[in-house]
């Protein structure tokens, strides 16, 4: 879990991706509490320390077949991914996040690793309209593709916008 409420203590007035960041983590939050939540309950139903419900039940036959439970898919973005490569994602979003908070913003940001990844352009098109004196609702965003693949060989963060990876 990540404690949001001191999170938000090291941001002074926070940015516009910051505030997309703490949005981002208040969701993941939500999702990995009723992950712990009902793979305790289903632990504790599997060996008769509580009854086995409908919902445990379903949970138990989602993973023993290995698909997303429902319950888990109303809180988290949406996806077609079996449950295996869907906890993969998780994971990595995780790292994201985690990166995000104890290091920097990431120079090259992994979009679909995001809850609501527009929120995040928006930010992007709030925070450069703020230090060039813009109009928003005058703004767009474009997108220019490079021929760099790797994320790790970007090194430093573009002035305006951010470098994306995983579309």
């Amino acid at each position: 879990m990540f404690d949001i409420f001191n999170i938000k203590k090291n941001f002074e007035v926070p940015s516009p991706t910051q505030v997309v960041l703490l949005q981002e983590l208040e969701r993941f939050n939500i999702l990995l509490e009723l992950i712990m939540s009902s793979l305790t309950d289903l632990k504790r139903a599997l060996v008769g320390e509580i009854g086995m419900s409908q919902a445990l039940d379903d949970l138990a036959n989602c993973m023993f077949k290995g698909f997303i439970p429902p319950q888990w898919m109303r809180f988290a973005p949406q996806s077609l991914k079996n449950l295996v490569n869907w906890f993969e994602h998780f994971l990595r979003r995780h790292k994201q996040y985690n990166d995000w908070v104890n290091i920097e913003e990431p120079k090259c940001i992994w979009l679909s690793g995001l809850h609501i990844p527009e929120s995040y352009l928006t930010a992007l098109v709030q925070t450069t309209c703020r230090s060039k004196g813009w109009a928003l609702d005058k703004s767009t965003l474009y997108t220019v593709v490079l021929k760099e693949r790797d994320p790790a060989a970007i090194t430093k963060r573009i002035d305006q916008g951010t470098y994306i990876q995983g579309m």
